[in-house]
């Protein structure tokens, strides 16, 4: 199952780990080039671009449009109780402000320069359309990022539909972008779990639309559909997960007998483990607490609930896995639980995937001041429910950053209540996530295009070849070259000399 990597703490901290559940893989690196030459979208570049100097400034603490005007007193209204429609007609999305469009086009920009496989395999299957006819319900983070993978499903033919997984993380002037490019999409940021559950209703269009292909992070589009619209979900083609708990919640559909049709588990490739999950989230953690909090880490006492490539970072782990526990001693840290140190640390960070790791017994023992934050998926790793009692009161003193107030006057500081803290308070490097993405379209172009019966109603694993092309289309950003294997060596590995270079079962 998928994975949470260290979280890094600069020299002078001291920190605890917890782990839930991860695995760790190891790093290969061959050349990398499809066998199918038929298909131009499946060639290696031949020619190594300049490496761009500009980065994504997207996803600020704050609406980054509102660096450039004020907020109009229409944005006091609900999304749903506006009047809305595109500079050609579209009235078919639901968003915050549709005039915010043009500086989300630039957000989309800037992020486009960072993302070069997603725009090579615009350049080459443009042409091709391999997803021509498919109708794509998505269900993720819509961010200037997410919308570079939309409107390339859309180059490459797809019609989509798009809500929000996450009801802080959406950009506001993105998603008028993509409503301006004519992308039907529903979503704001700060919905309530009424708005979320109606836009990703409103999304997938029940009366109107048959979806073939579902994207969904975290699970809840595709659990709709199987509870709310049967009919339509039984005739998908397939589903692409991107996350721990979407992956959980496919394989609890099928071992009840649920799941109807065939699905993609994205997470637990190999390019997904070894770069979204490494190096974006090891970093916005920390981008993350400082936006919200103004912390200094120095002297500071940090406890990770989770191991893996996600979470991690120096002093002490506990730890339900003997394996785990194991190599968090190689890599020098002490496992020990949250119960033990609780009374003791500053930072208290949840990632594993799981549900009640912080429970209401550990925040009642917490120093004044704590601040608990999660990087899981879901805020279920939080026990929020035992925080809404009478006697503690709740104190928002900035957005994103609650202060949960005990009688005898002792506060805790719970960030984006509960929520993944990265895309809620902090940035994501467009280069990283554009990993994720080109897998996300692959896998979708896979299972839309894929010949009768290959896939049956299981979770497969993204083809380590399709893996491994991912990876290559990346490589010419950073200049990097590689050894072309002989015929003699190759047949030495007992591999092609083309790839895969890895088996299916390596992570």
């Amino acid at each position: 199952m998928a994975g949470f990597t260290s979280v890094s703490v600069p020299q002078g901290s001291c920190g605890y780990i917890v782990d839930h559940h991860q695995q760790q893989v190891n790093v290969c690196a061959w050349q990398i080039q499809l066998n199918d030459e038929k298909q131009e979208f499946n060639k290696r570049p031949t020619k190594a671009g300049p490496r761009s100097l500009s980065h994504s400034i997207s996803q600020s603490s704050t609406e980054s449009f509102t660096s450039v005007g004020s907020e109009s007193s229409e944005d006091d209204l609900s999304p749903q109780d506006k009047l809305q429609s595109t500079s050609k007609g579209l009235s078919d999305f639901c968003v915050k402000n549709i005039k915010q469009a043009a500086f989300g086009r630039k957000e989309i920009e800037i992020a486009q320069q960072e993302m070069p496989a997603l725009m090579i395999l615009r350049k080459r299957a443009g042409g091709e359309k391999p997803l021509a006819g498919a109708k794509v319900v998505g269900c993720t983070h819509i961010t200037a990022q997410t919308a570079v993978l939309i409107e390339t499903l859309a180059a490459l033919g797809a019609q989509c539909r798009w809500a929000a997984c996450n009801i802080f993380s959406t950009q506001n002037a993105v998603a008028a972008a993509l409503a301006e490019a004519e992308i039907s999409v529903f979503a704001w940021k700060g919905e309530s779990e009424e708005d979320f559950w109606w836009c990703i209703d409103r999304c997938i269009d029940p009366d109107n639309w048959q979806p073939d292909l579902i994207l969904d992070d975290g699970g809840d589009l595709t659990h709709l559909m199987c509870k709310k619209y049967p009919h339509l979900f039984k005739n998908i083609r397939g589903i692409v997960e991107e996350s721990v708990t979407g992956i959980y919640r496919l394989y609890q559909l099928s071992k009840t007998g649920k799941l109807c049709v065939p699905a993609m588990n994205v997470n637990d490739s190999v390019t997904k483990q070894k770069f979204d999950n490494l190096y974006c989230c090891k970093e916005s953690i920390l981008d993350g607490l400082k936006r919200t909090t103004d912390v200094m880490f120095g002297g500071k006492q940090v406890v990770v609930c989770g191991y893996g490539e996600v979470s991690g970072t120096k002093e002490h782990n506990d730890s339900f896995n003997p394996i785990r526990s194991r190599s968090l001693s190689m890599d020098g840290l002490r496992v020990t639980t949250l119960s033990k140190v609780v009374r003791q640390v500053d930072i208290i960070i949840s990632c594993t995937g799981n549900k009640n790791v912080i429970t209401r017994e550990h925040f009642n023992r917490m120093k004044n001041g704590c601040i608990v934050c999660n990087m899981g998926h879901s805020n279920t790793e939080i026990d929020l429910s035992s925080l809404r009692t009478a006697e503690l009161k709740w104190q928002r003193v900035r957005p994103h950053v609650d202060h949960v107030i005990w009688p005898e006057g002792k506060r805790v500081v719970l960030l984006a209540e509960g929520r993944l803290l990265n895309l809620c308070c902090s940035t994501v490097p467009s280069v990283v996530l554009s990993v994720s993405a080109t897998t996300q379209a692959l896998a979708l172009i896979e299972l839309y295009n894929a010949p009768q019966g290959r896939y049956q109603k299981d979770i497969y694993l993204l083809p380590k070849k399709m893996d491994e092309y991912v990876a290559s289309l990346h490589l010419p950003m950073f200049e990097a070259h590689l050894t072309e294997l002989t015929d003699d060596q190759a047949s030495y590995l007992g591999i092609s000399k083309h790839g895969p270079f890895k088996p299916n079962y390596y992570r």
